[in-house]
């Protein structure tokens, strides 16, 4: 039996885990991180560095709990999170902090793009997405906000690529977790030439871009000094995944054509994977799989678990104290409240756009049907079930689109390990859903990566069959499957028709 090493690099915490080759979790080692750095209101950013200092205190713990299980290790992986890139000057040393995915700051888009551009977006109805992805390049924002700082860039990476970099030397990432505001073109897995349609949205020079490998190559081997910093041993492999939620959805066993992936993390979000390239939104681009040859479609709710966390600062404060007496965590706690609450919050919607998308950059987070009779429990329903909504939504335009008929659901993030959250997911996709061995599925799906590339699975196939194992299944209630589905056709998919206008309005407002 072998075992490899996961570092899963999460937007709040990390957590160091080695896996067997039969998926059994072996060590667990979690950090979470020191606050935001918000230097004003929305910002949100984080030093590299931290990243790193993180990392080797995750795997000095371990080596120091468990050294024999530290040398069983064939290799190490890393995954992370999304769409936060770190600014390398020529000594490889960051220059600023990194300005994570979720930050709320905008670039100036007053600059025009080249006519060529300008026309075939205006042509294809494309131009406000088109300027909402402009506001969203945080490199932009750099340039033009921080000219000194920008002159010592001579790399932009993601997080990933800055870990294997530090890691072993070489300056490297898989193009699977080339995801966020970069000028990649994801259907050809490279960068995008100079000459193409979506390059001058992004504004980066390609001399500023690293080289990408294939998920499950090799980026490099632990050296002597790394060693000792981390605790690894000498001569490791580095091995390259994904983002965290292509392995996610890897995890959790979906690789078939008949299963979806939903993510109930920070950002929910439903993907599967498929052969086919096709695009879910005009613009939207199915991503990489760390499976090569595969791609992941993805219907994304930005903020969507994060939801919950508001909801508890804001609204849960007074359940803290009976957390500390019954050794309950908050949202257990709030889980039993709404145990009550019948299916519908007895006629509360929401629509959990608390950021707009791509197609709808102008929406926002409305609920409507407030009544005398709705408690703090029926809002916090409504939450979850609005989320559920949306991703319904979601999955409806994945099949549509690249005509794959979904069976069932694999369930994956923070919300996944409530049975009551998954059992109101299968009544509102009205399919069954199931969850794996462990919650921890983006590691265990960054563990069949390594496992693949080392050569103890041939496949990745085979590898989900001999470390994915379906633990529990929710079936559909007939009696809420009917009250949901009238719900979500009569009410919730007539939301933003009716309400986009105010929303186009109140952007006029929006500080």
């Amino acid at each position: 039996m072998s075992n490899v090493l996961v570092i899963d690099v999460g937007t709040q915490s990390m957590r160091g885990i080695i896996f067997d080759d039969k998926g059994n979790l072996l060590i667990k080692e979690q950090i979470k991180y020191k606050p935001y750095i918000c230097k004003e209101s929305g910002y949100m950013e984080q030093s590299a560095d931290m990243y790193w200092d993180v990392l080797c205190d995750i795997t000095k713990a371990i080596r120091d709990k468990q050294p024999e299980l530290m040398e069983s290790v064939i290799a190490i992986s890393v995954d992370t999170f999304r769409d936060t890139a770190v600014l390398l000057d020529k000594d490889r040393n960051a220059v600023r902090n990194c300005i994570l995915w979720s930050d709320m700051r905008v670039a100036d888009t007053s600059k025009k793009l080249p006519f060529k551009q300008r026309f075939l977006f205006g042509l294809v109805g494309m131009s406000r997405p088109i300027k909402a992805i402009r506001r969203r390049v945080f490199t932009n924002w750099v340039q033009d906000n921080e000219p000194e700082v920008w002159a010592k860039v001579d790399k932009v990476v993601l997080i990933s690529g800055y870990l294997n970099y530090k890691l072993t030397g070489n300056l490297v990432d898989s193009y699977a977790s080339i995801i966020g505001h970069l000028p990649f073109f994801n259907k050809r897995r490279r960068w995008l030439k100079k000459g193409e349609l979506l390059f001058p949205v992004f504004n980066l020079p390609l001399e500023k871009m690293i080289p990408l490998c294939d998920p499950g190559d090799t980026v490099g081997t632990i050296d002597e000094q790394i060693a000792k910093i981390t605790g690894l041993k000498q001569g490791l492999k580095v091995i390259a995944s994904g983002s965290d939620k292509s392995c996610e959805t890897l995890g959790g066993g979906c690789i078939d054509r008949n299963v979806a992936s939903i993510s109930f993390g920070t950002s929910s979000t439903v993907q599967f994977s498929t052969k086919k390239y096709f695009e879910p939104e005009t613009f939207m681009p199915s991503y990489p799989s760390v499976v090569k040859a595969y791609y992941n479609p993805e219907v994304q709710i930005f903020r969507g678990y994060w939801m919950i966390s508001w909801f508890k600062k804001q609204f849960a404060q007074h359940l803290e104290k009976r957390s500390e007496e019954t050794g309950k965590s908050v949202e257990e706690l709030m889980n039993e409240e709404m145990e009550a609450i019948p299916a519908g919050s007895d006629g509360l919607i929401l629509q959990p756009f608390w950021q707009g998308g791509l197609t709808h950059p102008e929406a926002r987070g409305s609920v409507i049907g407030f009544n005398d009779w709705h408690t703090r429990a029926h809002v916090y329903k409504a939450i979850i079930e609005g989320i559920d909504y949306a991703l319904r939504e979601g999955l409806e335009r994945l099949e549509r689109r690249g005509h794959q008929k979904i069976d069932f659901i694999t369930v994956s993030g923070g919300g996944a390990q409530s049975d009551l959250i998954c059992q109101i997911a299968a009544d509102i996709f009205n399919k069954p859903v199931k969850r794996v061995q462990t919650h921890e599925t983006c590691a265990l799906g960054c563990a069949i990566v390594a496992f693949t590339a080392c050569g103890v699975y041939g496949c990745a196939e085979d590898a989900v069959k001999g470390m994915v194992r379906f633990v529990d299944e929710f079936t559909p209630n007939p009696q809420n499957v009917k009250i949901y589905d009238d719900l979500y056709k009569n009410v919730y998919m007539k939301l933003y028709k009716k309400l986009q206008k105010l929303y186009l309005h109140m952007d006029k407002h929006n500080n």
